[in-house]
């Protein structure tokens, strides 16, 4: 039985997204500061301001490398948590493509062991991490005929100590979820760049996690499509020259249905993304515009700019990974085929540039492409978008809130507990409910915690006609 909700043009009514509405008389959220309009005239009369403070960004509109030595002999050493996963594995084949570039040291995985083993007996870590403990002996006995066995250590604890190797000075990060903060932040107090593939990491511990990096020094290069594109635009840029950003979007499964038509939509309507096979969770993500919307919270910690110069836009074809825009109107871009190994790749090799053959890496050809095309993604179709812009305004641990309880909601959509636009509802709520105890500065168990909170929220919300907690 589905939750029987609000429809989508009906959500803004609700309090939580009055952050962006256009009354100057904006909510006094739970942690003390008030949301205020910040008069721009006509031209900016929609421009929001939040007066929270926020954590000094990741890349601030530029990216100029330091003219440092190199900080290690032959191939770059790398360590990868989350090895067996999708970033993982592809990491490894840029690895495996460029030897003498980049060297393992260190590999974490969950409880692939079959997978971690055979990535043990190719690339010869030195230490190798199962975070499922119960299966360090089905690890070691997959490697009982090996020529090479590394020190292998269990649990979180040995996760922690992959993030932290000494020798590693760059570390993947690629375990799903908030199981990933904990080895970032290890990573970042030991010193080591983070190549970032874990969206949590800035989503719901920004405030936490960029003021620890910029304590120790520490690069947060981003290893997705999007914020790839946006840290390549801005390379060498002046200060102050980035005016604005422009995220694409495919549009997901359900870019060309009317809206009306939504109230209909399936679980497997959902997971028919018109460009390419992706997990379940990230193909709903991509229909209901929620990867967008996280994206502009992460871009906003990424690269400082404000909200009200994000902007998401349909780009079908998906070969312009996103844009920016200069202060003197002009707009750079950066495409490509879509094929996650090419940002993965420069947050490796960055601020170098590797050579990769035409047979494992093509080309991209833009007559043979043809065409390429834009349009305004819809609001009342994609209320996800309001959402992530007044969860980003209102800050701290909202953020993090309006992440675990989408990934709840797609959870529960997939199981087919609630219907496809419950989702937006299901945030919504949880979202709504979290401005009693929003925490403007948390700390990384608080950020856990409203992680789980969220989670548990959202599960716990009524089948009835009534959608309040039980």
């Amino acid at each position: 039985m589905a939750l029987n909700l609000l429809t989508p043009s009906e959500i803004k009514a609700v309090s939580f997204l009055d952050s962006t509405q256009k009354s100057n008389h904006l909510p006094k959220l739970a942690c003390g500061f008030v949301a205020k309009r910040k008069d721009l005239g006509a031209s900016n009369s929609r421009r929001i301001i939040c007066l929270v403070q926020t954590p000094p960004p990741a890349w601030p509109g530029r990216a100029i490398p330091e003219l440092a030595a190199k900080k290690w002999d032959g191939p770059k050493p790398i360590s990868i948590v989350g090895s067996t996963g999708s970033i993982g594995t592809q990491t490894l084949d840029i690895v495996a493509e460029n030897p003498d570039k980049f060297r393992i040291v260190a590999l974490a995985a969950g409880s692939n062991v079959t997978l971690l083993a055979d990535q043990v007996k190719t690339f010869r870590p030195q230490l190798v991490a199962v975070r499922n403990e119960s299966l360090i002996d089905e690890l070691r006995d997959a490697l009982a005929d090996a020529d090479y066995k590394p020190e292998i250590v269990a649990g979180q604890d040995g996760v922690v100590e992959v993030a932290r190797h000494t020798e590693a000075v760059t570390v993947v990060t690629g375990i799903v979820g908030c199981a990933g903060l904990k080895p970032t932040v290890a990573a970042i107090e030991a010193g080591k760049d983070i190549a970032l593939a874990n969206k949590e990491t800035l989503i719901a511990g920004g405030p936490f996690v960029l003021p620890l990096a910029h304590k120790h020094k520490v690069k947060i290069l981003p290893a997705d499509s999007e914020h790839s594109a946006i840290f390549q635009c801005i390379q060498g840029l002046p200060e102050g020259a980035l005016r604005r950003i422009l995220l694409t979007a495919s549009g997901g499964a359900f870019r060309d249905w009317p809206v009306e038509k939504l109230k209909e939509a399936k679980v497997a309507d959902a997971l028919k993304h018109p460009n390419w096979n992706m997990g379940k969770k990230i193909t709903v993500d991509s229909a209901t515009l929620f990867n967008k919307g996280l994206e502009v919270i992460e871009a906003h910690y990424l690269f400082g700019a404000e909200y009200d110069d994000i902007e998401i836009i349909i780009h079908p074809q998906s070969i312009i990974h996103s844009m920016i825009e200069t202060q003197d109107s002009s707009v750079l871009a950066q495409l490509g085929w879509p094929d996650m190994r090419l940002p993965i790749l420069y947050t490796l090799s960055w601020p170098d540039r590797v050579y990769s053959s035409e047979i494992t890496w093509p080309r991209l050809d833009l007559c043979k492409l043809g065409s390429l095309t834009f349009k305004e993604p819809d609001n009342v179709k994609y209320p996800s978008m309001d959402l992530a812009y007044a969860a980003g305004r209102a800050g701290g641990t909202m953020t993090g809130v309006m992440s675990a309880a989408n990934e709840k909601a797609v959870e529960m959509f997939i199981d087919e507990k609630i219907s496809y636009l419950d989702i937006f509802k299901v945030v919504e709520l949880t979202c709504d409910k979290h401005r009693e105890e929003l925490v403007s500065a948390p700390s990384l168990d608080e950020i856990i915690h409203y992680d789980l909170w969220a989670r548990q929220y959202a599960t716990g919300l009524q089948l009835t006609s009534s959608p309040v907690p039980v």
